[in-house]
Protein backbone atom coordinates (compact mmCIF):
# COMPACT_ATOMS: atom_id res chain seq x y z
CA UNK A 1 0.00 0.00 0.00
CA UNK A 2 1.32 3.42 -0.89
CA UNK A 3 0.37 6.93 0.18
CA UNK A 4 -1.54 7.77 -2.98
CA UNK A 5 -3.85 4.76 -2.91
CA UNK A 6 -4.63 4.62 0.83
CA UNK A 7 -3.90 7.82 2.75
CA UNK A 8 -4.92 10.35 0.10
CA UNK A 9 -8.50 9.01 -0.36
CA UNK A 10 -8.97 9.02 3.41
CA UNK A 11 -7.80 12.60 3.61
CA UNK A 12 -10.28 13.56 0.90
CA UNK A 13 -13.05 11.76 2.76
CA UNK A 14 -12.12 13.55 5.97
CA UNK A 15 -12.13 16.87 4.16
CA UNK A 16 -15.64 16.23 2.82
CA UNK A 17 -16.84 15.30 6.29
CA UNK A 18 -15.38 18.48 7.76
CA UNK A 19 -16.99 20.59 5.01
CA UNK A 20 -20.34 18.95 5.68
CA UNK A 21 -20.24 19.25 9.47
CA UNK A 22 -18.36 22.53 9.98
CA UNK A 23 -21.10 24.91 8.66
CA UNK A 24 -23.54 23.51 11.24
CA UNK A 25 -21.06 23.99 14.07
CA UNK A 26 -20.06 27.57 13.22
CA UNK A 27 -22.38 30.18 14.78
CA UNK A 28 -24.51 32.15 12.35
CA UNK A 29 -24.44 35.53 14.12
CA UNK A 30 -21.49 37.93 14.04
CA UNK A 31 -21.21 38.31 17.84
CA UNK A 32 -20.41 34.64 18.66
CA UNK A 33 -18.21 34.38 15.56
CA UNK A 34 -16.17 37.42 16.56
CA UNK A 35 -16.04 36.22 20.15
CA UNK A 36 -14.61 32.90 19.01
CA UNK A 37 -12.04 34.63 16.78
CA UNK A 38 -10.84 36.88 19.60
CA UNK A 39 -11.37 34.80 22.72
CA UNK A 40 -10.39 31.34 21.50
CA UNK A 41 -6.72 32.22 20.75
CA UNK A 42 -6.45 34.12 24.04
CA UNK A 43 -7.87 31.27 26.09
CA UNK A 44 -5.77 28.72 24.23
CA UNK A 45 -2.60 30.75 24.71
CA UNK A 46 -3.43 31.33 28.36
CA UNK A 47 -4.03 27.62 28.89
CA UNK A 48 -0.77 26.63 27.20
CA UNK A 49 1.30 29.17 29.14
CA UNK A 50 -0.38 28.24 32.41
CA UNK A 51 0.08 24.54 31.79
CA UNK A 52 3.75 24.87 30.80
CA UNK A 53 4.71 27.19 33.66
CA UNK A 54 2.73 25.33 36.31
CA UNK A 55 3.92 21.96 35.05
CA UNK A 56 7.56 23.05 35.31
CA UNK A 57 6.95 24.46 38.80
CA UNK A 58 5.08 21.30 39.72
CA UNK A 59 7.89 19.04 38.61
CA UNK A 60 10.55 21.16 40.33
CA UNK A 61 8.75 21.20 43.70
CA UNK A 62 7.93 17.50 43.47
CA UNK A 63 11.59 16.71 42.70
CA UNK A 64 12.74 18.71 45.74
CA UNK A 65 10.22 17.01 48.05
CA UNK A 66 10.95 13.55 46.69
CA UNK A 67 14.67 14.16 47.09
CA UNK A 68 14.12 15.15 50.76
CA UNK A 69 12.04 11.99 51.39
CA UNK A 70 14.68 9.81 49.73
CA UNK A 71 17.40 11.50 51.81
CA UNK A 72 15.47 10.82 55.03
CA UNK A 73 14.96 7.20 54.05
CA UNK A 74 18.68 6.91 53.31
CA UNK A 75 19.40 8.29 56.78
CA UNK A 76 17.17 5.64 58.37
CA UNK A 77 18.95 2.89 56.43
CA UNK A 78 22.28 4.35 57.48
CA UNK A 79 21.22 4.29 61.16
CA UNK A 80 20.17 0.66 60.78
CA UNK A 81 23.49 -0.29 59.17
CA UNK A 82 25.56 1.50 61.85
CA UNK A 83 24.36 -0.79 64.69
CA UNK A 84 24.17 -4.34 63.35
CA UNK A 85 22.81 -6.84 65.86
CA UNK A 86 21.68 -4.15 68.31
CA UNK A 87 18.37 -5.34 69.83
CA UNK A 88 17.14 -1.72 70.14
CA UNK A 89 17.92 -0.82 66.55
CA UNK A 90 14.28 -1.34 65.48
CA UNK A 91 13.05 1.09 68.14
CA UNK A 92 15.68 3.63 67.12
CA UNK A 93 14.69 3.47 63.46
CA UNK A 94 10.98 3.62 64.23
CA UNK A 95 11.48 6.56 66.60
CA UNK A 96 13.64 8.38 64.05
CA UNK A 97 11.02 7.69 61.37
CA UNK A 98 8.30 9.19 63.53
CA UNK A 99 10.37 12.32 63.98
CA UNK A 100 10.69 12.54 60.19
CA UNK A 101 6.95 12.07 59.69
CA UNK A 102 7.12 8.42 58.57
CA UNK A 103 5.12 5.46 59.83
CA UNK A 104 7.79 2.76 60.07
CA UNK A 105 7.85 -0.94 60.85
CA UNK A 106 9.84 -4.07 59.97
CA UNK A 107 8.69 -7.20 58.13
CA UNK A 108 10.54 -10.43 58.94
CA UNK A 109 10.90 -13.33 56.55
CA UNK A 110 9.31 -11.33 53.73
CA UNK A 111 10.23 -10.57 50.16
CA UNK A 112 9.66 -7.53 48.00
CA UNK A 113 6.44 -7.60 45.96
CA UNK A 114 6.82 -7.67 42.18
CA UNK A 115 7.49 -4.31 40.60
CA UNK A 116 4.47 -2.54 39.23
CA UNK A 117 4.68 -1.04 35.76
CA UNK A 118 5.34 2.68 35.76
CA UNK A 119 2.58 4.94 34.64
CA UNK A 120 3.76 7.17 31.85
CA UNK A 121 2.30 10.45 33.14
CA UNK A 122 2.64 9.79 36.90
CA UNK A 123 5.05 12.52 37.97
CA UNK A 124 5.38 11.33 41.59
CA UNK A 125 6.03 7.70 40.67
CA UNK A 126 8.81 8.53 38.24
CA UNK A 127 10.52 11.26 40.28
CA UNK A 128 10.32 9.40 43.62
CA UNK A 129 11.71 6.18 42.16
CA UNK A 130 14.63 8.06 40.64
CA UNK A 131 15.32 9.90 43.92
CA UNK A 132 15.32 6.65 45.96
CA UNK A 133 17.57 4.97 43.40
CA UNK A 134 20.07 7.78 43.97
CA UNK A 135 20.01 7.86 47.80
CA UNK A 136 19.30 4.23 48.73
CA UNK A 137 21.52 1.49 47.35
CA UNK A 138 19.34 -1.44 48.45
CA UNK A 139 16.60 -3.26 46.61
CA UNK A 140 13.38 -1.41 47.16
CA UNK A 141 9.72 -1.32 46.12
CA UNK A 142 7.55 1.80 45.76
CA UNK A 143 3.74 1.93 45.62
CA UNK A 144 2.22 5.31 44.72
CA UNK A 145 -1.04 3.95 43.29
CA UNK A 146 -2.84 2.07 46.08
CA UNK A 147 -3.70 5.11 48.20
CA UNK A 148 -4.51 8.71 47.43
CA UNK A 149 -3.00 9.95 50.72
CA UNK A 150 -0.08 7.62 51.48
CA UNK A 151 2.92 6.24 49.59
CA UNK A 152 4.29 2.84 50.67
CA UNK A 153 8.02 2.21 50.38
CA UNK A 154 9.80 -1.07 51.21
CA UNK A 155 13.59 -1.38 51.56
CA UNK A 156 15.21 -4.84 51.45
CA UNK A 157 17.80 -5.10 54.26
CA UNK A 158 19.75 -8.21 55.34
CA UNK A 159 17.08 -10.55 56.72
CA UNK A 160 14.10 -8.25 56.88
CA UNK A 161 12.31 -5.48 55.12
CA UNK A 162 11.97 -1.88 56.28
CA UNK A 163 8.45 -0.67 55.46
CA UNK A 164 7.62 3.03 55.49
CA UNK A 165 4.36 4.88 54.93
CA UNK A 166 4.92 8.43 53.76
CA UNK A 167 2.24 11.07 53.39
CA UNK A 168 1.83 11.89 49.72
CA UNK A 169 2.07 15.59 50.48
CA UNK A 170 5.61 15.06 51.81
CA UNK A 171 6.82 13.89 48.40
CA UNK A 172 4.39 15.49 45.98
CA UNK A 173 3.33 19.07 45.24
CA UNK A 174 -0.43 18.55 45.38
CA UNK A 175 -1.45 21.99 44.14
CA UNK A 176 -3.50 20.96 41.12
CA UNK A 177 -6.50 22.94 42.37
CA UNK A 178 -4.41 26.11 42.39
CA UNK A 179 -3.43 25.50 38.79
CA UNK A 180 -7.02 24.84 37.70
CA UNK A 181 -8.47 27.80 39.62
CA UNK A 182 -5.79 30.14 38.28
CA UNK A 183 -6.24 29.03 34.70
CA UNK A 184 -10.06 28.97 34.75
CA UNK A 185 -10.28 32.23 36.66
CA UNK A 186 -7.99 34.10 34.31
CA UNK A 187 -9.81 32.65 31.29
CA UNK A 188 -13.18 33.80 32.65
CA UNK A 189 -11.82 37.30 33.26
CA UNK A 190 -10.48 37.46 29.69
CA UNK A 191 -13.79 36.21 28.32
CA UNK A 192 -15.77 38.80 30.26
CA UNK A 193 -13.52 41.58 29.00
CA UNK A 194 -13.85 40.29 25.44
CA UNK A 195 -17.65 40.02 25.72
CA UNK A 196 -18.02 43.56 27.08
CA UNK A 197 -15.75 44.92 24.38
CA UNK A 198 -17.47 43.02 21.57
CA UNK A 199 -20.96 44.03 22.69
CA UNK A 200 -20.04 47.67 22.29
CA UNK A 201 -18.54 46.97 18.87
CA UNK A 202 -21.42 44.81 17.60
CA UNK A 203 -24.24 47.06 18.84
CA UNK A 204 -23.76 49.73 16.10
CA UNK A 205 -23.87 47.00 13.43
CA UNK A 206 -27.12 45.62 14.84
CA UNK A 207 -28.60 49.12 15.00
CA UNK A 208 -27.62 49.77 11.39
CA UNK A 209 -29.22 46.48 10.35
CA UNK A 210 -32.39 47.35 12.26
CA UNK A 211 -32.53 50.83 10.71
CA UNK A 212 -32.14 49.40 7.20
CA UNK A 213 -34.82 46.79 7.89
CA UNK A 214 -37.25 49.39 9.22
CA UNK A 215 -36.56 51.69 6.28
CA UNK A 216 -37.32 48.82 3.88
CA UNK A 217 -40.68 48.34 5.62
CA UNK A 218 -41.48 52.05 5.54
CA UNK A 219 -40.93 52.51 9.29
CA UNK A 220 -38.93 55.35 10.82
CA UNK A 221 -35.42 54.49 12.08
CA UNK A 222 -34.88 53.81 15.80
CA UNK A 223 -34.90 56.94 17.92
CA UNK A 224 -31.35 56.43 19.20
CA UNK A 225 -29.84 55.58 15.81
CA UNK A 226 -26.84 57.67 14.81
CA UNK A 227 -23.37 56.90 13.39
CA UNK A 228 -21.27 55.37 16.12
CA UNK A 229 -18.69 52.64 16.71
CA UNK A 230 -15.57 51.96 14.66
CA UNK A 231 -14.66 54.15 11.71
CA UNK A 232 -15.86 51.64 9.12
CA UNK A 233 -19.23 51.24 10.88
CA UNK A 234 -19.61 55.02 11.12
CA UNK A 235 -18.92 55.33 7.40
CA UNK A 236 -21.50 52.64 6.62
CA UNK A 237 -24.09 54.36 8.85
CA UNK A 238 -23.44 57.74 7.23
CA UNK A 239 -23.70 56.17 3.77
CA UNK A 240 -27.02 54.60 4.75
CA UNK A 241 -28.38 57.92 6.01
CA UNK A 242 -27.31 59.67 2.81
CA UNK A 243 -28.89 56.91 0.73
CA UNK A 244 -32.13 57.15 2.72
CA UNK A 245 -32.26 60.93 2.22
CA UNK A 246 -31.65 60.57 -1.52
CA UNK A 247 -34.39 57.92 -1.87
CA UNK A 248 -36.90 59.96 0.13
CA UNK A 249 -36.04 63.10 -1.85
CA UNK A 250 -36.39 61.19 -5.13
CA UNK A 251 -39.76 59.75 -4.10
CA UNK A 252 -41.02 63.17 -3.03
CA UNK A 253 -39.89 64.78 -6.28
CA UNK A 254 -41.44 62.02 -8.38
CA UNK A 255 -44.69 62.17 -6.42
CA UNK A 256 -44.95 65.95 -6.85
CA UNK A 257 -44.21 65.70 -10.56
CA UNK A 258 -46.72 62.91 -11.10
CA UNK A 259 -49.32 64.77 -9.09
CA UNK A 260 -48.92 67.72 -11.43
CA UNK A 261 -49.13 65.51 -14.54
CA UNK A 262 -52.16 63.74 -13.11
CA UNK A 263 -53.87 67.04 -12.41
CA UNK A 264 -53.32 68.25 -15.98
CA UNK A 265 -54.47 64.99 -17.56
CA UNK A 266 -57.52 64.75 -15.32
CA UNK A 267 -58.43 68.34 -16.23
CA UNK A 268 -58.43 67.41 -19.91
CA UNK A 269 -60.40 64.23 -19.21
CA UNK A 270 -62.95 66.26 -17.24
CA UNK A 271 -63.47 68.54 -20.25
CA UNK A 272 -63.92 65.47 -22.44
CA UNK A 273 -66.54 64.11 -20.03
CA UNK A 274 -68.44 67.40 -19.98
CA UNK A 275 -68.46 67.67 -23.76
CA UNK A 276 -69.54 64.04 -24.12
CA UNK A 277 -72.24 64.48 -21.48
CA UNK A 278 -73.75 67.34 -23.51
CA UNK A 279 -73.68 65.28 -26.70
CA UNK A 280 -76.43 63.00 -27.94
CA UNK A 281 -76.27 59.30 -27.03
CA UNK A 282 -75.11 58.02 -30.39
CA UNK A 283 -73.09 54.78 -30.65
CA UNK A 284 -69.97 56.79 -31.32
CA UNK A 285 -70.48 59.00 -28.26
CA UNK A 286 -71.18 56.00 -26.03
CA UNK A 287 -67.97 54.33 -27.24
CA UNK A 288 -66.00 57.52 -26.57
CA UNK A 289 -67.41 57.75 -23.04
CA UNK A 290 -66.25 54.19 -22.40
CA UNK A 291 -62.78 55.02 -23.72
CA UNK A 292 -62.56 58.08 -21.44
CA UNK A 293 -63.54 56.00 -18.40
CA UNK A 294 -60.94 53.40 -19.26
CA UNK A 295 -58.33 56.11 -19.73
CA UNK A 296 -59.24 57.53 -16.33
CA UNK A 297 -58.73 54.10 -14.72
CA UNK A 298 -55.43 53.60 -16.53
CA UNK A 299 -54.11 56.96 -15.30
CA UNK A 300 -55.10 56.09 -11.73
CA UNK A 301 -53.28 52.75 -12.00
CA UNK A 302 -50.16 54.37 -13.40
CA UNK A 303 -50.16 56.91 -10.58
CA UNK A 304 -50.58 54.24 -7.92
CA UNK A 305 -47.77 52.17 -9.39
CA UNK A 306 -45.40 55.13 -9.64
CA UNK A 307 -46.10 56.41 -6.11
CA UNK A 308 -46.02 53.01 -4.45
CA UNK A 309 -47.99 54.50 -1.55
CA UNK A 310 -44.61 55.55 -0.17
CA UNK A 311 -45.78 58.58 1.83
CA UNK A 312 -48.23 56.73 4.05
CA UNK A 313 -47.28 56.32 7.70
CA UNK A 314 -47.45 52.94 9.41
CA UNK A 315 -50.09 52.16 12.00
CA UNK A 316 -51.04 49.17 14.11
CA UNK A 317 -53.51 47.17 12.05
CA UNK A 318 -55.80 44.29 13.01
CA UNK A 319 -55.43 41.81 10.16
CA UNK A 320 -58.86 40.21 10.63
CA UNK A 321 -60.64 43.59 10.62
CA UNK A 322 -58.75 44.54 7.46
CA UNK A 323 -59.83 41.33 5.71
CA UNK A 324 -63.44 41.91 6.81
CA UNK A 325 -63.33 45.40 5.28
CA UNK A 326 -62.09 43.96 1.99
CA UNK A 327 -64.84 41.34 2.01
CA UNK A 328 -67.51 44.00 2.72
CA UNK A 329 -66.14 46.26 -0.05
CA UNK A 330 -66.30 43.41 -2.54
CA UNK A 331 -69.82 42.50 -1.45
CA UNK A 332 -70.97 46.03 -2.36
CA UNK A 333 -69.71 45.25 -5.88
CA UNK A 334 -71.94 42.12 -5.91
CA UNK A 335 -68.94 39.84 -5.41
CA UNK A 336 -69.32 37.18 -2.71
CA UNK A 337 -66.03 36.49 -0.92
CA UNK A 338 -65.73 33.68 1.64
CA UNK A 339 -63.63 34.74 4.63
CA UNK A 340 -61.86 32.36 7.00
CA UNK A 341 -60.33 34.39 9.86
CA UNK A 342 -57.68 32.92 12.13
CA UNK A 343 -58.16 31.94 15.76
CA UNK A 344 -55.55 34.24 17.27
CA UNK A 345 -55.82 38.00 16.94
CA UNK A 346 -52.86 39.54 15.11
CA UNK A 347 -51.98 43.23 15.06
CA UNK A 348 -49.06 44.39 12.91
CA UNK A 349 -47.51 47.79 12.05
CA UNK A 350 -48.55 48.30 8.41
CA UNK A 351 -49.18 51.04 5.91
CA UNK A 352 -52.81 50.20 6.14
CA UNK A 353 -54.19 51.75 2.98
CA UNK A 354 -51.36 50.40 0.83
CA UNK A 355 -51.58 46.90 2.28
CA UNK A 356 -55.34 46.90 1.85
CA UNK A 357 -54.87 47.88 -1.78
CA UNK A 358 -52.46 44.99 -2.33
CA UNK A 359 -54.94 42.42 -0.98
CA UNK A 360 -57.82 44.10 -2.82
CA UNK A 361 -55.91 43.83 -6.12
CA UNK A 362 -55.49 40.08 -5.59
CA UNK A 363 -59.12 39.58 -4.54
CA UNK A 364 -60.43 41.68 -7.42
CA UNK A 365 -58.28 39.79 -9.89
CA UNK A 366 -59.59 36.46 -8.55
CA UNK A 367 -63.22 37.65 -8.53
CA UNK A 368 -62.91 38.85 -12.10
CA UNK A 369 -61.98 35.38 -13.39
CA UNK A 370 -63.67 32.93 -11.00
CA UNK A 371 -67.04 32.08 -9.47
CA UNK A 372 -65.74 31.21 -5.99
CA UNK A 373 -63.17 33.23 -4.08
CA UNK A 374 -61.93 32.43 -0.59
CA UNK A 375 -59.89 34.77 1.61
CA UNK A 376 -58.04 33.28 4.58
CA UNK A 377 -55.08 33.91 6.83
CA UNK A 378 -52.86 31.72 8.98
CA UNK A 379 -49.64 31.89 11.01
CA UNK A 380 -46.63 29.81 10.01
CA UNK A 381 -43.64 30.15 12.32
CA UNK A 382 -42.76 33.84 12.57
CA UNK A 383 -44.66 34.78 9.41
CA UNK A 384 -48.29 35.41 8.59
CA UNK A 385 -49.87 34.08 5.42
CA UNK A 386 -52.87 35.64 3.67
CA UNK A 387 -54.24 33.37 0.94
CA UNK A 388 -56.61 34.28 -1.90
CA UNK A 389 -58.01 31.13 -3.53
CA UNK A 390 -60.26 30.91 -6.58
CA UNK A 391 -61.73 28.25 -8.87
CA UNK A 392 -60.89 30.07 -12.11
CA UNK A 393 -58.77 28.91 -15.05
CA UNK A 394 -55.52 29.69 -13.23
CA UNK A 395 -52.16 30.69 -14.68
CA UNK A 396 -49.58 28.41 -16.24
CA UNK A 397 -46.60 27.66 -13.99
CA UNK A 398 -44.09 29.10 -16.47
CA UNK A 399 -45.99 32.41 -16.56
CA UNK A 400 -46.60 32.93 -12.82
CA UNK A 401 -43.51 35.02 -12.34
CA UNK A 402 -43.97 36.90 -15.58
CA UNK A 403 -47.35 38.36 -14.54
CA UNK A 404 -45.67 40.40 -11.79
CA UNK A 405 -43.81 42.50 -14.35
CA UNK A 406 -45.38 45.91 -15.08
CA UNK A 407 -47.77 46.19 -18.03
CA UNK A 408 -47.81 42.41 -18.65
CA UNK A 409 -51.23 41.05 -19.62
CA UNK A 410 -51.88 37.42 -20.39
CA UNK A 411 -53.81 36.41 -23.46
CA UNK A 412 -55.33 33.30 -21.94
CA UNK A 413 -58.69 32.73 -20.35
CA UNK A 414 -58.01 34.98 -17.37
CA UNK A 415 -58.16 38.13 -19.56
CA UNK A 416 -61.19 37.26 -21.65
CA UNK A 417 -63.63 39.31 -19.60
CA UNK A 418 -65.14 42.72 -19.60
CA UNK A 419 -62.96 45.69 -18.91
CA UNK A 420 -59.41 46.51 -19.82
CA UNK A 421 -56.53 45.63 -17.54
CA UNK A 422 -53.41 47.80 -17.46
CA UNK A 423 -51.27 44.92 -16.23
CA UNK A 424 -50.23 46.79 -13.09
CA UNK A 425 -52.41 45.16 -10.41
CA UNK A 426 -50.04 42.36 -9.45
CA UNK A 427 -47.01 44.63 -9.84
CA UNK A 428 -48.51 47.15 -7.43
CA UNK A 429 -49.47 44.38 -4.97
CA UNK A 430 -45.99 42.80 -4.96
CA UNK A 431 -44.31 46.19 -4.65
CA UNK A 432 -46.41 46.99 -1.56
CA UNK A 433 -45.80 43.57 0.00
CA UNK A 434 -42.06 43.87 -0.65
CA UNK A 435 -42.05 47.21 1.16
CA UNK A 436 -43.43 45.35 4.20
CA UNK A 437 -40.63 42.77 4.09
CA UNK A 438 -42.74 40.02 2.51
CA UNK A 439 -43.52 38.46 -0.85
CA UNK A 440 -46.37 37.16 -3.01
CA UNK A 441 -46.36 33.56 -4.23
CA UNK A 442 -48.63 32.11 -6.91
CA UNK A 443 -49.47 28.39 -6.75
CA UNK A 444 -52.27 25.93 -7.36
CA UNK A 445 -55.39 26.42 -5.27
CA UNK A 446 -57.33 23.70 -3.43
CA UNK A 447 -60.40 25.12 -5.16
CA UNK A 448 -58.94 24.16 -8.53
CA UNK A 449 -57.80 27.57 -9.71
CA UNK A 450 -55.04 29.90 -8.55
CA UNK A 451 -53.82 30.66 -5.04
CA UNK A 452 -52.08 33.98 -4.33
CA UNK A 453 -50.28 33.91 -0.99
CA UNK A 454 -48.98 37.00 0.81
CA UNK A 455 -46.27 36.26 3.37
CA UNK A 456 -45.00 38.96 5.73
CA UNK A 457 -42.99 38.68 8.96
CA UNK A 458 -44.76 39.05 12.28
Amino acid sequence: MNFTSVILPRLRQLRHIVKAVLPDLIPKRIFPRTLIIIAAPLVLLQSILAFVSMERHWQLVTARLSEAVARDIGALVHIYEQAPGDPDIHKMVIHAGQNLGFKTDFLSNATLPPRRPRRMFDILDNILRNAINTKVHHPHWVDTQSSDKMVEIRIKLKDEILRLFVRRSQAYASNAHIFIVWMVGSSIILLLIAILFLRNQIRPILQLSEAAERFGKGLPPPENFHPRGALEIRQASQAFLRMRDRIERHVDQRTVMLAGVSHDLRTILTRFKLELALSEDTPEIIAMRKDVDEMQGMINDYMDFAKGEGNEQTQRTDIDLLLEEIRDDMSRSHKVIALQPGQKKIILPLRRAAFKRAITNLVSNAARHAEKVRLSRSVFGNRIRICVDDDGPGIDIDKREEVFQPFVRLDDARTQHEGVSTGLGLSIARDIVHSHGGDIILEDSPLGGLRATIEIPL
